[in-house]
């Protein structure tokens, strides 16, 4: 059993205990975790939800609208988001592809290549989940052409590129006022092969960042700041290189982070952190670094994957609201740390 998967035994879980200590249901989540085919446990999903609908009136359906916070409207405003999303996009490098990415993802899409408790993402009865990052979708994709790609010349370093700007829900519960059930992700992939002395890694990055810059310049920030931290003491000289290559950039501050504790385990070799300056104070507002999705999913080790995951809701936010006021606390990546 993997570390973030439940169990049913575990005091951690009483309402789950309760149902399969109710007798006449001996063996309940054996039988549908593993006594039934997908296509059955479909079949008898969709029935049971097809009679609980059929059961539901109007004015439930309106006491529900009013009282589940996944169905809500955004309270950022579209003209807001818009803007923001219109930055990043007009900020992208030559070579990225933008893609419309589907509200659903295969089961365990979240989960089986990055360390995501499932119970974070939503399910549907179909034997998928709801997006809860695109980065996880953009690397899917990008791992199905770099295996085209691969079939056709198996030592091809032609990079994908691709970006996508999605609206993601995430089913855990934030403690703090202000966290949104479902907000906005602006996330970038870069897929390639390992070419060695670490020049994947470098010029992916390099290209991140840059764009990082110039994304949040447009979208108007006045100072930003990248935070770098290096998981990995061979990662030492890119991490060097990068930050000559950035030093010259106008209101970009490139820092150092080692003592960062979120994304490891999650992230290799290197992640950073991009932070804007809001009233003096800094605020996180983008997430990403290395990850080893496409090696998994493409079954290849030379495979490099190199992610980015901005939040839109809180960047349109810190850029258009009086500090004063506070920013909603959206999470920068759904599935990351």
């Amino acid at each position: 059993m993997r570390p973030h998967e439940p169990d049913a035994d575990s005091p951690a879980n009483p309402a789950l205990r309760r149902v399969l200590g109710r007798p006449g249901v001996p063996g309940l989540l054996d039988l549908l975790s593993n006594g039934m085919s997908g296509a059955d446990l479909t079949t008898l999903l969709l029935e049971v939800f097809r009679r609980r609908a059929e059961q539901r009136t109007p004015a439930e359906v309106m006491r529900r609208y009013r009282d589940d916070r996944f169905v809500a409207p955004a309270p950022t405003g579209f003209t807001a988001l818009r803007r923001t999303e219109d930055a990043l996009v007009s900020a992208l490098p030559d070579g990225f592809e933008t893609l419309v990415l589907a509200p659903v993802l295969p089961l365990a899409a979240h989960s089986a290549v990055a360390t995501v408790d499932p119970r974070k993402v939503i399910a549907t009865v179909r034997g998928s989940e709801v997006a809860a990052d695109p980065t996880n979708a953009l690397a899917l994709e990008a791992s199905l052409r770099r295996s085209v790609a691969l079939a056709a010349d198996p030592r091809s370093t032609v990079p994908v590129r691709l970006a996508a700007s999605q609206r993601v829900a995430r089913a855990q519960h934030f403690d703090a006022p202000g966290m949104l059930a479902h907000f906005q992700i602006f996330g970038l992939v870069t897929a390639g092969r390992d070419t060695g002395n670490r020049s994947f890694e470098h010029q992916q990055l390099a290209d991140h960042l840059r764009f990082a810059a110039r994304a949040l310049a447009a979208a108007g920030a006045e100072h930003t700041e990248i935070r770098l931290t290096c998981l990995e003491d061979a990662c030492r000289p890119v991490i060097d290189r990068i930050r000559g290559d950035l030093a010259a950039l106008p209101g970009i501050a490139v820092i150092e982070d080692p003592d960062r504790t979120t994304g490891r385990g999650y992230y290799t070799s290197m992640c950073f952190k991009i932070c804007t300056s809001v009233d003096g104070h800094y605020l996180e507002v983008a997430d990403g670094g290395f990850v080893d999705w496409s090696q998994l999913l493409t079954g290849n080790r030379k495979e490099r994957l190199l992610i980015s995951g901005y939040g839109v809701d809180r960047l349109a936010e810190t850029l258009t609201r009086p500090a004063q006021q506070g920013t909603p606390g959206t999470p920068t990546s759904a599935s990351g740390p």
